[in-house]
């Protein structure tokens, strides 16, 4: 007995060994402790400020899709913008040695998330929900579609008796996975795997690309699906029931045009057989033996087991292996029938439905009309300021974002505004009749911009227009706006009365004398008035600027833009007018003196470092302009004729040229021998033969037009002169001749020396007052680059402005919320405060990922002296008091019943394309648009824009001027009264 001893207890040891690797793998003890005594130690919690030690995810379609890998990449982006992290998630010591070590962090993960947007209040105003069609809780799951299920995956996942159970291991399964590995295969190739419904989640979640491509990927899987079972406790029945609506509310099912990526029960059922997610579930809940809709129940079925089987090779069964996918659904169903998971009846009526796939995905889901321009606005904005390129992207994001906009407010001008294409609506607002809508008022465009002045920021509370298209009218477009440019123009006039103030207010009456006589326009106007007034402090200064006076006449004639032009009031205005009243009146020709008064200043400035080359012939930078010249017009010439001949095969040039050279014997010989100068007399003589209208007289009288034209005989000026053909038009046809399809670029490349050579006849020392003129043009242009950076600096959109002194008045084009801007800083006493159009957001919600940030804008800049912003702003008073802004006047009124000073400046800006003869003489104009607008602002916290613009031909039928959106303007006061009453939106404190 003794001798048998040892083996006894061997054997009772393995048996003991035996049992409870038995009971362990059917009931879990061992890791259910162990499991829930680590993954209660996993947690995170939002404290304030960044921590640097969070990790985020680096992979994962779950994690990319709601952004969490890019987190990283956000938060660099929005750093540089000037937004901070306020807040962030801290994982425990215990989670982020996880994350660390491999493990996919155990938190709550959403079933559904994206993009929602709030608006100044708070309101939610947009929500993205992707997948858009999920299941809640358990309870909302229809038991036939659990069945299904647990019967293709896992038939004991929600056995009962098994409270404490594993859901990520499955040891049978595992073992013949691990078998079949080991063996290469031999053993079991056709096992189902190891992978449970736990482990496949998280593979779908969180592993690269969604796969499994190595053991060791298996087994993080493994273990962080455990660890998300028993992060609860030891029990994982509750979990293993949340598993199952995961699953069906995770399972990626392939892709569909115009749609996306197709995730979860919902969403396919939705998007490959167009059924109503709700009305299937429905049917499935109700689906006994006598029920009438046992037939719809059936289909509906047999659907969801379709997706349920396809969710292993979605691409494959979803597209090309539809039949294959009908055979297995087909004997599932037999299956699950002959195990009485289902009922005889509802596998009879499933197997008498056959799948039906939706020839594509539904339309996209509309925006109503009254918020497009709210989400869109936000949206693109989030866009910029993520660097984010897609919208499907932006809509996956797992972030709120909440927006300076008062969404409701907005909703209700935008739909005042989509209302004004009724006539009926017009008229009630009394925005029709003289001067006010005349044509079609569908076709008219209108745009609205508020802001609100906070602490240290510019916030946009209403951003919009009537139109239906993304493109914003208010930051998505270059508009003439007409006499708004003036008030940009008084702002560039003033700093430089300001800035001549503070220089010659030190000067000597000897000094101050030689100024007064000699130096440009406004310097002696500054120096005569300090001779004559004494100092009288920089606000007077600004005030004697605005009272002088300057000629409203329109007989004078104004060499600019290397062209003689005329000008127009709008008014019948003569004599001579203080600078404020026609800021009052809006009379053009004051301001286009104004604008040569600032240009002939800047051309002092250029001319008092470089050198007067006008006035100095001998002055060795004058041929340097004039080469630069001839180099400049040289190329908007070659883009003007490359018009004419792009396109065309080489014998239609040759065409063109005798078109052009009126097919005269004479002009075509000197025209051909420029643009073919290698061609042979015989294929000449043929050319003549052919275009020319009168024939030589025979062959000798031939060559001697070939001979007399020759370009070795003739300049390329001489040849083009007997052509009657430009010289660069002659060049560029010989070029596309040769060089069919040759790009602009390559021309300009080409023909540096030949630019040179056309303008020989400019470099002549007889020829001084042409060159003096164009001299005056180059420095014209470089007078408009101090100009430019001075209207940048409050806040001017755009790269350059048009050397004209057209600018004055329009010419050079605006954007309604640059122009709200500029009318900020005058509000706000000459500071530029920067513009804050998200206030918040907020990433990753309740995950381990949470981050919170907020706009911290740069320090207020000022950009315009106080005692400037002081009399402009008065002066805009005054045009809505007495000017042509009259009807905005009394139009608000504060919380107690008194009115609030409104401010502003109309434009009227007709943009059309004249064609003149030469003396200036328009002989043809084409209308390209017409917009109006209305610049204001309302006390001392609100300013903003009103458009009206017509896009194309059709704007040469209306007669409207700035008169219609300043009556709009005033129609809107009962929607907007309300929000301007309000009291300031306080700071936002840090959180």
């Amino acid at each position: 007995m003794a001798r048998w001893r040892p083996a006894i207890i061997w054997t009772a040891a393995a048996g003991v060994l035996a049992l409870a690797t038995y009971g362990e793998m059917h009931y879990s003890l061992l890791q259910s402790a162990v499991f829930s005594s680590l993954a209660r130690t996993m947690d995170s919690s939002v404290r304030r400020g960044s921590d640097p030690d969070t990790g985020f995810p680096e992979h994962g379609p779950y994690d990319s899709r709601l952004g969490y890998v890019a987190l990283p990449h956000y938060l660099g982006a929005l750093e540089q913008r000037g937004y901070h992290i306020t807040a962030q998630a801290r994982q425990s010591p215990a989670m982020a040695t996880f994350r660390k070590i491999g493990g996919f962090p155990p938190y709550e993960e959403k079933s559904t998330a994206g993009l929602t947007l709030r608006d100044a209040n708070g309101r939610l105003y947009y929500a993205a929900r992707h997948p858009s069609a999920v299941y809640p809780d358990f309870n909302a799951v229809p038991p036939l579609v659990v069945n299904a299920l647990l019967f293709i995956e896992n038939r004991e996942l929600l056995n009962p008796d098994t409270p404490r159970r594993n859901p990520a291991v499955e040891w049978d399964r595992l073992g013949r996975a691990v078998l079949g590995y080991a063996t290469g295969g031999l053993l079991m190739p056709s096992g189902p795997g190891g992978s449970t419904i736990a482990t496949q989640l998280e593979k779908m979640r969180h592993s690269p690309g969604g796969r499994t491509g190595t053991p060791v990927e298996k087994l993080r899987q493994m273990v962080s699906a455990s660890m998300h079972a028993y992060r609860d406790g030891p029990d994982t029945m509750d979990e293993r029931r949340q598993l199952v609506v995961d699953v069906l509310n995770s399972t990626p099912l392939a892709g569909r045009v115009g749609h996306g990526e197709v995730i979860g029960l919902g969403e396919g059922l939705a998007l490959w057989f167009g059924a109503d997610f709700n009305r299937a579930n429905g049917l499935l809940r109700k689906a006994g033996d006598g029920d009438a809709n046992l037939p719809e129940a059936g289909a509906a079925f047999r659907q969801v087991l379709a997706l349920l089987i396809a969710q292993r090779r979605p691409s494959f069964y979803l597209r090309g292996g539809r039949a294959e996918l009908e055979a297995l659904t087909a004997s599932y169903l037999r299956l699950m029938a002959n195990a009485g998971v289902i009922s005889m009846r509802l596998r009879d009526a499933a197997l008498r439905a056959p799948l039906r796939f939706a020839d594509g995905a539904p339309p996209p889901r509309r925006l109503p009309p009254s918020s497009v321009k709210a989400v869109n606005g936000t949206r693109f904005e989030l866009m910029r300021m993520l660097r984010e390129p897609s919208l499907y992207t932006l809509d996956r994001l797992d972030l709120t974002a909440d927006s300076s906009l008062d969404a409701s407010v907005q909703a209700e001008v935008t739909a005042l505004l989509r209302s004004l294409d009724d006539p009926e609506q017009l008229k009630a607002l009394g925005m029709t009749g003289g001067r006010l809508m005349n044509g079609d008022p569908a076709k008219v465009a209108y745009s609205f911009t508020l802001f609100e002045r906070g602490t240290g920021a510019n916030h946009p509370r209403i951003q919009t227009d009537s139109v239906d298209r993304p493109l914003d009218i208010n930051v998505g477009t270059k508009l003439e706006l007409g006499s708004t440019a003036k008030v940009r123009t008084l702002i560039t006039y003033l700093d430089i009365i300001a800035r001549l103030y503070e220089e010659q207010r030190r000067l000597g009456p000897a000094a101050l004398a030689r100024t007064a006589e000699t130096g440009d326009p406004l310097s002696r106007w500054v120096a005569a008035h300090l001779i004559e007034h004494g100092d009288p402090g920089m606000a007077g200064m600004m005030q004697a600027a605005m009272e002088r006076k300057y000629s409203a006449s329109t007989g004078e004639r104004f060499f600019t833009a290397g062209g003689t032009h005329r000008f127009a009031n709008f008014g019948r205005h003569g004599g001579y007018i203080p600078v404020d009243k026609a800021l009052q009146q809006s009379v053009n020709l004051v301001f286009i003196r104004m604008m040569r008064d600032i240009v002939d200043h800047e051309i002092a400035r250029i001319t008092a470092r470089k050198g007067d080359m006008i006035a100095d012939v001998n002055h060795p930078q004058r041929m340097v302009y004039l080469r630069r010249f001839a180099d400049m017009e040289g190329q908007q010439f070659l883009r003007q004729f490359h018009r004419d001949y792009r396109g065309l095969a080489p014998p239609a040039i040759l065409e063109r040229v005798a078109e052009r050279a009126r097919y005269l014997r004479p002009r075509l010989a000197a025209a051909y021998r420029t643009v073919l100068p290698s061609i042979t007399e015989p294929e000449f003589a043929r050319l003549i033969d052919r275009f020319a209208t009168e024939k030589p007289a025979d062959a000798a009288a031939m060559r001697k037009l070939y001979d007399t034209y020759a370009p070795d005989r003739l300049s390329l000026a001489d040849r083009a002169y007997v052509s009657g053909i430009h010289p660069l038009e002659l060049w560029l046809a010989g070029h596309l001749y040769r060089h069919p399809g040759a790009s602009m670029r390559e021309i300009v490349a080409a023909s540096a020396d030949v630019r040179q050579e056309s303008y020989g006849w400019l470099f002549k020392s007889s020829r001084i007052a042409a060159q003096n003129r164009r001299i005056r043009t180059l420095l014209e242009q470089e007078a408009f680059v101090p100009i430019h950076a001075q209207w940048k600096r409050m806040g001017y959109p755009f790269d350059r402005l048009v050397p004209s002194y057209a600018t004055a008045i329009g010419t050079s084009g605006d954007r309604p919320d640059a122009l709200a801007e500029l009318m900020g800083i005058i509000v706000n006493h000459g500071v530029r405060l920067p513009t804050v159009r998200i206030e918040r957001l907020r990433f990753a919600a309740n995950t381990p990922y949470e981050t919170i940030v907020e706009a911290d804008p740069p320090e207020p800049v000022r950009v315009l002296r106080p005692e400037i912003a002081a009399v402009v702003r008065r002066a805009l008073v005054d045009t809505v008091e007495s000017g042509t802004a009259r009807r905005a006047s009394d139009s608000f009124h504060d919380a107690s019943g008194a009115a609030m000073v409104v401010g502003g400046k109309t434009g009227t800006g007709d943009n059309r394309t004249d064609r003149y003869a030469r003396g200036g003489r328009v002989i043809g104009s084409v209308t390209r648009s017409r917009t109006a607008t209305f610049v204001f602002f309302i006390g001392d916290r609100w300013y903003g824009t009103v458009t009206a613009h017509v896009e194309g031909a059709d704007a040469a039928q209306y007669r409207f001027t700035s008169a219609l959106p300043t009556q709009l303007f005033k129609s809107l006061t009962p929607i907007l009264e309300p929000l301007v009453q309000r009291p300031p939106t306080p700071a936002r404190g840090r959180s």
